[in-house]
């Protein structure tokens, strides 16, 4: 079994529209189970609803660091959102100062809603899926001084360093690597895919973006989480069976599911 630990299954094109046929399709690759992730209030119930119709499908919430500053929640809200019984994290939070000009404008109310977010998690004692771009050091200290390494969680997409996955692991976070790591350029990152331990690597496609070789540059789906544990295998010298093992037992563990 592999499970795709990050998707966006609310947000794909009409063509892939049809969830029944993205999950029968997954199947046939392997891929059995996956997260499919709210980004914003919005988008909480469509993410809801997809989960209590399909079994395969778990869900996240919280509010993406690229919503704009206006779009804010009470905890209240969403304490009552992420007590859903298919909800298992809340996220994708974070920062992100690409789509900002962080030289010229406070970030603080970024910093305001991710650790917010931070404390609803630790109240519910559930990990946190944490985006982060062009931020990684402020996001990094955020974590640390919300303590999140009580509730731990995924960093997702990454494509930092081997130090930073480290102090991510130090937080009790496992790194998930998306169809990036299949990329030609990505000679870095695939040097970090050869050196976290095994028992602490997830994997994902970020669907509908980012779609691995040999289908990068068309709409990605989460039966393509196939390709990135079929690369990991190959960089790390074992078979794709270990992978897809290790990654599934991965997500159970940090979730608490023994029924799957």
């Amino acid at each position: 079994m592999i499970i795709d630990s990050h998707c966006h299954l609310n947000i794909m094109p009409e063509e892939l529209s049809n969830i029944e046929e993205l999950i029968a399709n997954a199947r046939e690759l392997g891929v059995e189970r996956m997260m499919c992730i709210a980004i914003g209030p919005d988008k909480w119930q469509e993410v809801l609803s997809i989960a209590d119709q399909y079994e395969e499908v778990y869900a996240a919430i919280g509010i993406h660091p690229c919503e704009p500053k206006e779009v804010t929640t009470t905890d209240e809200a969403l304490l009552n959102a992420a007590s859903h019984p298919k909800v298992l994290a809340i996220g994708e939070i974070g920062l992100d100062y690409f789509h900002f000009d962080a030289e010229q404008e406070s970030m603080e109310w970024q910093h305001e809603r991710f650790r917010q977010q931070i404390r609803i998690a630790k109240q519910l004692n559930k990990p946190i899926v944490i985006h982060t771009r062009n931020s990684t050091p402020d996001c990094m200290q955020i974590l640390t001084e919300e303590g999140a390494e009580e509730v731990g969680g995924i960093m997702h997409c990454f494509v930092e360093d081997m130090d930073t996955a480290q102090q991510a692991m130090d937080l009790n976070f496992y790194i998930s690597f998306s169809g990036i790591v299949t990329f030609k350029n990505a000679k870095e990152l695939k040097e970090v895919a050869k050196q976290v331990p095994l028992d602490k690597i997830l994997v994902e496609t970020d669907s509908p973006y980012l779609a691995p070789m040999p289908y990068r540059g068309k709409t990605n789906q989460p039966g393509y989480t196939r390709y990135v544990v079929e690369e990991i295998a190959r960089l790390r010298d074992t078979s794709v069976q270990a992978v897809s093992d290790a990654t599934t037992e991965n997500f159970k563990r940090l979730f608490q599911l023994n029924s799957i």
